[in-house]
């Protein structure tokens, strides 16, 4: 398992310093079914927003 997740999306409320994630766990999903080719075919659950 990774050691370090990386993320820039400061508007999430797991953004910490470093452009590091500081959840416990993380869920991606591909948004295309089951199977996904690229990174752009994915979407991670875990977002959740600061405001």
């Amino acid at each position: 398992m990774a050691k370090d997740v990386l993320c820039e999306v400061n508007s999430c409320k797991f953004w910490a310093a470093g452009n590091n994630c500081g959840a416990s766990r993380i869920y991606v999903v591909s948004n295309r079914g089951k199977q996904a080719s690229h990174s752009e075919e994915t979407d991670c659950k875990t977002f959740e927003s600061k405001i």
